[in-house]
């Protein structure tokens, strides 16, 4: 079961964030301030952080940017009152993933933490093959019939997603947010295209094909 640790220094707005996601399956462990969210993590893995900006002893500045100086890519969704542009690169720049400001609506705030857990799951496997056909996400490289080609991000991931759950249906919204990001102001025309691409790239390739479920989204199936 996924653990989120959840870094907040209002007891009750705490609670809360830790009912939904229990309720949504998550395992949860609740933290007042940065340092003890550091010490939790010294002692126990976590899959994704949720932690508030304005808290005592360690803010969530300080705390996610230590995180990521020792090397910690765990996947952090800050959730604050503030909304100051200042505020949202400050997040950004010391290594937040995702931004949500206060009042949070906690059905978007579910939605946002299953993006970054899947978003998380595709960049820690860092490869897959189906059949023949290799793909390495560090060089966003496809290696198939003894030949290898770069592909533009957007194109890779893409592919790279649905290969690691062959026959899986995705929808053209589950791609738009794992591949384009949740906030993205494009529509998912954009996926149609992008797959429309890789089509052309990898026709006659004897391991994999892409289908197109109408009305629905995309699957990559074995050949």
């Amino acid at each position: 079961m996924l653990k989120i640790l959840i870094a907040e220094d209002d007891r009750e707005l705490r609670r809360l964030f830790a009912h939904v996601l229990i309720k949504n399956g998550y395992t949860v462990k609740e933290v007042a301030n940065g340092q003890e969210a550091l010490d939790a993590m010294e002692h126990d893995y976590f899959d994704l952080i949720l932690s508030d900006i304005m808290m005592p002893v360690m803010d969530g500045y300080e705390f996610v940017r230590l995180l990521r100086e020792v090397g910690n890519n765990t996947p952090v969704l800050m959730i604050t009152a503030k909304d100051a542009f200042d505020d949202l690169r400050l997040g950004f720049l010391s290594g937040t993933d995702d931004y949500m400001v206060k009042p949070v609506n906690v059905n978007e705030m579910v939605l946002r933490v299953q993006a970054l857990l899947r978003r998380s799951q595709m960049i820690s496997e860092r490869s897959q093959t189906i059949g023949g056909t290799v793909l390495e996400y560090d060089t966003f490289t496809v290696t198939a019939n003894g030949k290898s080609q770069v592909l533009p991000q957007k194109e890779f991931l893409l592919l790279y997603k649905m290969a690691s759950y062959p026959g899986k249906i995705f929808t053209r919204q589950q791609l738009m947010d794992d591949v384009w990001g949740y906030d993205s102001d494009s529509d998912s025309h954009t996926v149609d295209v992008h797959i429309g691409r890789l089509r052309e790239r990898f026709r006659g390739n004897p391991d994999f094909k892409i289908v197109t479920m109408r009305g629905i989204g995309y699957k990559v199936v074995k050949q």
